[in-house]
């Protein structure tokens, strides 16, 4: 039986859950980790990938939810897939939480797109850094929910994937948001997150 655990990232993943988009078929959890999200989308969606550039991740995750009929999990870089591990333009919607900081954003935004069908949908739950006053004192007042959160939920712990501190600020994620992807919805959550969501066109 999977440990059940809280974290930042694990408690926006029913944020996600609500942006499934109806009709999806197939699925794509980009950084899958322990394949906890996974997991929820296959209770829902006739097939979901999960993709991790771990192997250690996907080793952990194929052991907590390897029995899942409809779910396939791969050690692969969504950024660098020569043997061509996630096919382009297949995925109605593609998930990607703590996962893009990792990269460069605009290639990792590309990257992500590229991933999806025509009509898909992109959800990323990202991290940036603190840069302003005003920064600070959201990222301050999330502390204080995180706090009562953590001891809500007996504690935060890591299911011991990679951790990476990011490098742009709120700011700069927002008006790169805006430029890559005309229409998409850009939201500062507490927690040290944002959402960002966009639909391909069809």
């Amino acid at each position: 039986m999977p440990e059940v655990y809280w974290n930042h990232n694990v408690h926006y993943q029913r944020l996600v859950m609500t942006l499934v988009p109806e009709g999806c078929e197939r699925a794509l959890d980009v950084g899958c980790g322990d394949g906890l999200l996974v997991s929820k989308l296959a209770a829902r969606l006739p097939t979901v990938t999960g993709a991790d550039r771990s192997a250690e991740a996907i080793a952990m995750a194929r052991r907590q939810h390897g029995d899942l009929d409809n779910v396939t999990f791969v050690a692969a870089d969504y950024l660098d897939d020569p043997k061509g591990l996630l096919p382009e333009g297949k995925y109605d919607l593609v998930t990607a939480v703590a996962v893009i900081h990792h990269a460069d954003f605009r290639e990792a935004v590309n990257g992500l797109v590229r991933l999806l069908a025509p009509g898909g949908r992109l959800v990323v739950v990202g991290l940036a850094k603190e840069r302003t006053p005003l920064d600070w004192i959201i990222c301050l007042s999330g502390q204080a929910v995180s706090h009562v959160l953590k001891l809500f939920h007996g504690g935060k712990r890591n299911p011991g994937v990679p951790a990476m501190a990011p490098v742009m600020s709120w700011g700069e994620v927002a008006r790169s948001s805006r430029a890559l992807l005309p229409g998409s919805r850009f939201r500062r959550l507490l927690l040290r997150r944002y959402l960002l969501v966009w639909d391909k066109p069809s």
